[in-house]
């Protein structure tokens, strides 16, 4: 089976260290060919590349309501028709614009629903008077028919919430729950160790507005008002960094709040942890949360919808359905104050991260590669 992944680039992201994660667990398959397409070199995980068979082909495509189409994408389509695939998988949207402007049918295609695509939204009486609606339905219908010319589509899901979005949205389309899924043997860490006497937090996502780590420093002022002697690692970076640092500063968190950038070993701070606490106002379902539960971490989070499917309420972690960062608070106090509680939760977190792992979840989408019309 040849098989075709295109991302728009391999920027810092959940969708994209998925994309790596299937194509380096797939080539070690037996009977399978892998190849990765990029439209940029922009590559923040060159140590989940060296190995693969990655190409990098420049192609975009500029729609028009009123203007004629933009397409550059010769290039693009002469890379698939060299390499054949017989599955074609995409993630994020401008990869799902522009692959499918291509015509290949004679593959099977699949599309990643790392997020709700709000391009995917019903029409509506507010379509006629938002411009960004209308260009989002305009886009939605130029996919459908491009949909058609390549032979039909399956949009994989990745969580409860996200499923039931693209079953209303896409209809007579075949829709999949596969919930994504992590290298379980990168982030596990011993279930037996003990916490430290220190409380450790820790968080991981880029650092922007749904992210909402703002949140988490009003927490920890809260901590810090309580008289707890801990520390909270935001490992990421982005477009926040600078109002975040301002925050810390004017709070007078230095010593207990960190901005710790960007990095390549996530594992080592999930393994340096004890509690991993999770601010987004929307995910889709949430991979970092898996992998701090695969380090034995217990969870405290926001409801974020598609983050529902993975916590069990008091058992692997707290989901805290209100924006109160004092409630928040008592939930990551109440598992830090128990040591029985967070010794429990944390073997639990671990179990139940278990059903993540890539490699069985690598024999699934293989599966679905086949099965799918």
């Amino acid at each position: 089976m040849r098989i075709l992944h295109i991302i728009p680039r391999l920027r810092k992201g959940g969708a994209e260290r998925l994309c790596l994660d299937i194509c380096n667990q797939l080539q070690k398959r037996d009977d399978v060919q892998v190849r990765l397409i990029t439209f940029s070199d922009e590559n923040h995980y060159m140590f989940l590349t060296e190995h693969l068979d990655w190409q990098v082909i420049p192609a975009s495509v500029q729609l028009s309501i009123f203007h004629q189409n933009v397409l550059n994408i010769d290039a693009l389509q002469k890379a698939i028709e060299d390499y054949a695939p017989d599955v074609i998988h995409t993630h994020l949207f401008e990869a799902e614009i522009v692959s499918r402007s291509c015509n290949y049918p004679q593959a099977k295609w699949f599309s990643h629903c790392h997020d709700n695509m709000r391009q995917f939204k019903n029409f509506s009486i507010k379509t006629l008077f938002n411009k960004q609606l209308l260009t989002n339905f305009f886009e939605k219908r130029y996919l459908f028919s491009r949909y058609r010319a390549n032979g039909g589509n399956t949009f994989i899901a990745i969580s409860h919430d996200t499923e039931q979005y693209f079953r209303k949205t896409t209809r007579h389309y075949n829709v999949q729950l596969l919930p994504n899924a992590i290298d379980y043997e990168k982030f596990h860490c011993d279930n037996s160790r003990q916490p430290s006497t220190k409380l450790r937090l820790v968080n991981v996502g880029s650092l922007n507005a749904n992210k909402n780590q703002i949140f988490l420093i009003d927490v920890a002022k809260i901590l810090v008002d309580k008289g707890f002697d801990f520390g909270l690692k935001l490992v990421g970076g982005g477009q926040d960094y600078n109002m975040l640092k301002q925050r810390i500063e004017t709070l007078g968190l230095q010593k207990n709040v960190s901005l710790c950038g960007n990095v390549d070993n996530v594992e080592d701070y999930l393994h340096e942890s004890d509690i991993y606490v999770h601010s987004s106002l929307s995910e889709a379902l949430g991979l970092t949360i898996i992998e701090a539960m695969t380090a034995g971490l217990p969870v405290v989070t926001l409801d974020g919808r598609g983050n529902r499917d993975l916590i069990k309420q008091g058992k692997n972690g707290y989901m805290v359905y209100e924006q109160k960062a004092e409630q928040f608070a008592d939930r990551i106090l109440e598992i830090w104050n128990d040591k029985n509680k967070y010794n429990q939760m944390s073997a639990f977190a671990q179990d139940f991260a278990r059903q993540y792992d890539i490699k069985p979840y690598v024999d699934k989408l293989l599966e679905l590669y086949k099965s799918s019309k």
